[in-house]
């Protein structure tokens, strides 16, 4: 069993990977995440390259993707769902446009960790509008 924090590290880095690739600015996203929100206020952020790199190698593994969302599901109360979900947000739109990749892992977060539809157009919404560009 996993952390609650490492969870939802988990639910960052898989979004981040999405696409084979994480930019600077998602990597920098969710280190500034980790630094600064209460939800990581007992985790140490040094311990996030490592938190990083188990997610990873249980993606490498067969039937990685649906494993991680299991672990995370599992691991997360119900209360920090909508959270992993906001976080996950937060990284997809890190660099400014989400993959077709990213799009269709949010949906199946969205679907995995049961939130709804309203609440999740919201947190999207609310994303937008911080990323919003001149």
């Amino acid at each position: 069993m996993i952390s609650i924090e490492a969870a939802l590290i988990y639910t960052m880095v898989i979004v981040s990977a999405a696409d084979r690739e994480m930019t600077d600015s998602e990597l920098s996203a969710i280190g500034d995440i980790v630094r600064h929100l209460p939800a990581f206020r007992d985790y140490d952020p040094s311990m996030l390259p490592e938190t990083a790199e188990s997610c990873a190698d249980i993606l490498n593994a067969e039937n990685g993707m649906e494993n991680v969302l299991d672990i995370i599901k599992r691991t997360l109360p119900g209360n920090l769902r909508e959270t992993a979900y906001a976080l996950a947000i937060e990284v997809a739109a890190a660099d400014g446009a989400a993959s077709q990749e990213e799009l269709r892992l949010l949906e199946m977060i969205r679907h995995r960790l049961d939130i709804d539809r309203l609440i999740a157009a919201g947190i999207e919404r609310g994303a937008r509008a911080r990323y919003a560009q001149l």
